[in-house]
């Protein structure tokens, strides 16, 4: 009679727990030239990036002003932010407004500049994206809209529509809660190619020709589907990026506002999230409460690119 003697597997350093340690040591080791190079960002990015964002959320939770240390409130700052701040519930509605014209228009104008500057030749091409280019990185941008729509008869709105009769007395663009948003609004389209639209360019001359003569091969008739079909798939990093740009000068929109409408805004009819963050946490130190704001705004700017990001997976697809 025969007896059967079962064994059970031996676990050694190539299973479990220590073996996959080991096995990811390994790689690293082998890979340790490219990780020595990338430590230097990484620590930046780790100090400057990861670790505020931490911390923001750990102070969200406190009552800091900068001079005291700081104290656990729990829930409270967000509470206070929905139920006690009524200011932050007009620059919610202002921000949401406001990130909902801009941001998507913005990202439709970088892309479509783009693609029309494309066809030009290189000279042309050139030229042409340094003058759209130009009003985003020009300083004296808001001093120019400032004159235009100046309060009194020197500016350049005012005497036009007063020269010619519209009106018998000067109009106050950027004090009359009635027209502020849409000024503002005006103006950062206005200066909205910025690097959305260089990166759009940079996409669209690194598609090879070979791809639109297959596309046409296979049935591409017009520049439409030439667009729909080939074009956008073959950008949807380039476009996932533009979109993050996008969304995140929309939803961080300030200083652009304050050029304008000035620190505080009529009645604050362009008042944003943004301005709200900046005046508890540059003006009056309250740096736990401010937190709590800046965290509202983070997680909102995920959530949005979180789902562009979803409409931009199927475009094309």
């Amino acid at each position: 009679m025969s007896s059967v003697v079962t064994r059970a597997p031996a676990i050694g350093p190539e299973g479990g727990t220590q073996g996959k340690l080991a096995k990811l040591w390994e790689s690293v080791y082998a890979a340790r030239v490219t990780y020595l190079f990338l430590l230097p960002f990484f620590s930046l990015f780790l100090a400057f990036t990861v670790f505020p964002v931490v911390l923001s959320i750990v102070l969200s939770f406190t009552y800091f002003n900068m001079l005291q240390w700081p104290t656990w409130i729990g829930w409270n700052n967000y509470i206070r932010l929905f139920l006690a701040d009524d200011v932050f519930l007009i620059s919610v509605k202002n921000t949401l407004f406001f990130s909902a014209i801009t941001g998507p228009l913005s990202y439709f104008m970088c892309f479509i500049f783009a693609w029309f500057i494309n066809e030009l030749q290189p000279k042309v091409r050139a030229f042409m994206t340094l003058l759209f280019y130009a009003p985003s990185i020009s300083g004296n941008a808001f001093l120019i809209w400032t004159l235009l729509f100046s309060g009194d008869t020197y500016g350049y709105i005012n005497g036009f529509l007063m020269y010619w009769g519209f009106v018998d007395r000067p109009v106050q663009w950027l004090l009359d809660p009635t027209y502020m948003m849409s000024i503002v609004i005006i103006v950062v389209l206005w200066m909205s190619l910025g690097t959305s639209f260089l990166v759009f360019i940079a996409g669209l001359q690194g598609i090879s020709s070979s791809l639109f003569e297959a596309g046409a091969i296979d049935g591409i008739r017009n520049r439409w589907q030439e667009l729909w079909f080939l074009t956008i798939p073959a950008m949807r990093g380039y476009m996932m990026f533009g979109a993050i740009i996008s969304i995140t000068g929309s939803f961080n929109a300030a200083g652009q506002l304050v050029a304008l409408t000035g620190p505080t805004p009529t009645d604050y009819a362009t008042w944003t999230v943004m301005q709200h963050l900046n005046d508890y946490g540059n003006v009056r130190y309250e740096m736990g409460y401010a937190s709590a704001i800046a965290v509202l705004l983070f997680l909102t700017m995920v959530a949005t690119q979180k789902i562009v990001q979803r409409l931009l997976n199927k475009v094309g697809s």
